[in-house]
């Protein structure tokens, strides 16, 4: 049996072998899962890839940056790629490889290549735009109306920042004396919370959402490298579809976020994003004076005319009531003309029919029915219509045209 190694020398024999094996630098790519700075100024990181189809890590590594290394690479990057050195970004890292008896495996990173982060950032929100495209929802938010008098105002940002306080000092100092009425929801405005911050925020608008007509996201000032939270599809999407018009006022002349182009109107800085407020109600202001001022045209004018007509009906109405008076006159007298042959006409016919009826009641009277030799019966004074009036041994009473007679009734028969 040969001699056993010990578990420092296998692992000299293995950094032996890993030192001749790959000697030289090599390039390499892979995602910063942890960055860990010490006070020291070296970077401690894990470099992993992950599989492009489930997401699964497939393999992982160590890495130093050491401090004289650090020092020089870490303000490069930031200034090409604004972003800081931090996890979650893709790298592209010229390392040494070795291998400490203690320690184990690890990577000596010696170089940073910027673009390829650059280059995988700008990837990485192109993907996040085509999906919100291809969703049908990165337009909806700037197809929202206006409001006509944007007043009373849902602001996101952190209390504590400068862009805060000037944004509220432009709306109350404004020139033309317009109200607003801006109202705070906190939320972190840099680092990790950015995101899950802005999103609750817009929860708690929407909550509420009759009492807001428009929401405003300022941040102010700041590392361009900070821009990335506003970078996820999430608060993308959340503002996209989010039912009152945004306006971003996130700080960046320069670079445009994610979040910039799904929101209604993108304003460069806070105190842009006040004064835009402002010039809408000034707007307005300018549109309603115009129209006071049109009505109050119009009315002048009609005014005038109505002036102008009643001097014109004034001077008309002495010839005007002459006319009048002269054309009543003259229906008058028709009237009295044509009332007196009327009055004569109608006379004349109540004359007429007053003869015929006369007529007729002469012909009726008793009298004369008398004369022609018929005669009235009556018992107890009352006319004697049939036999079943009387009864044998009543006594009647016959009244004929020369006078009356009294008589007995013997006997009386039914006509058949």
């Amino acid at each position: 049996m040969e001699e056993p190694l010990t578990l420092q020398g296998l692992n000299s024999m293995v950094r032996a072998a890993v030192s001749e094996a790959l000697p030289s630098r090599y390039w390499v790519t892979g995602e910063l899962s942890e960055v860990r700075e010490t006070t020291a100024g070296h970077c401690y990181i894990e470099l992993v890839q992950r599989d492009e189809a489930t997401g699964e890590i497939v393999a992982k590594a160590r890495g130093t940056i050491w401090a004289r290394i650090y020092s020089l690479l870490r303000p490069c990057f930031l200034e090409e790629t604004g972003q800081p050195f931090a996890m979650g970004l893709k790298v592209l890292l010229q390392v040494t490889v070795g291998f400490h008896e203690f320690y184990g495996y690890a990577l000596d990173v010696c170089n940073i290549d910027p673009t390829y982060t650059v280059g995988e950032m700008a990837r990485r929100r192109q993907i996040i735009i085509k999906q919100l495209t291809d969703e049908g929802v990165i337009d909806l938010n700037k197809e929202l109306p206006f409001p006509l008098l944007p007043q009373h105002i849902a602001v996101i940002s952190s209390p504590t920042a400068a862009g805060y306080g000037d944004f509220c000092d432009q709306l109350l100092g404004n020139r033309y004396g317009f109200v607003f009425y801006p109202h705070l929801f906190p939320s972190p405005m840099q680092g990790n919370g950015v995101e899950q911050g802005i999103i609750a925020a817009l929860d708690r608008i929407a909550a509420d959402i009759d009492m807001w007509d428009v929401v405003i996201i300022i941040r102010g000032g700041g590392a361009t490298s900070e821009l990335s939270c506003f970078d996820t599809y999430d608060l993308a999407n959340n503002c996209a579809q989010f039912p009152l018009p945004i306006i971003t006022g996130i700080g960046h002349q320069r670079d445009e976020s994610v979040l910039d182009i799904v929101a209604h109107t993108r304003a460069k800085t806070p105190t842009a994003a006040a004064e835009l407020l402002i010039h809408a109600m000034l707007e307005q202001s300018i549109f309603v004076g115009n129209m006071m001022q049109g009505i109050a045209d119009a009315v002048a004018r009609r005014m005038e005319s109505e002036q102008q007509r009643v001097h014109s009906l004034l001077n008309r109405l002495p010839l005007s009531a002459a006319l009048f008076m002269q054309g009543q006159k003259a229906r008058m007298q028709s009237y009295v003309r044509l009332l007196g042959s009327s009055a004569a006409m109608f006379v004349k016919e109540q004359q007429h029919r007053f003869d015929v009826w006369q007529g007729i009641l002469d012909a009726a009277a008793p009298e004369r029915i008398l004369s022609l030799g018929y005669s009235i019966t009556r018992i107890n004074g009352k006319a004697v219509r049939s036999p079943d009036d009387v009864a044998p041994g009543d006594e009647v009473v016959t009244t004929v045209a020369g006078g009356k007679f009294t008589s007995t009734v013997e006997d009386k028969k039914q006509k058949r």
